[in-house]
């Protein structure tokens, strides 16, 4: 069995949350699972973000999600491929 993840690095959330919102509203139905990470709360609250997706579906499909990420400024994807 063969699992697939999306890891995606954010530099500025401030900038990039809303640019990389749209691609994963657009893709959401290969989305099985998603996790965001950042450092920090309230006033604290770090400009820097970690996203953990788990893809259901075709892998060809999450090679262009993880390509429309990736080429966003400030934005860091990839797909990573494991077998079970």
């Amino acid at each position: 069995m063969e699992k697939n993840v999306i890891l995606i690095l954010i530099d500025s959330r401030k900038d990039s949350a809303v640019k990389v919102q749209k691609i994963l509203t657009e893709w959401g139905c290969l989305v099985k699972t998603r996790l965001g990470l950042h450092e920090g709360v309230l006033s604290n609250c770090s400009d820097h973000g970690l996203l953990f997706l788990e893809m259901v579906g075709e892998k060809e499909k999450h090679e262009q999600i993880k390509n429309l990420l990736d080429n966003l400024p400030g934005v860091n994807a990839k797909l990573v491929s494991l077998e079970v």
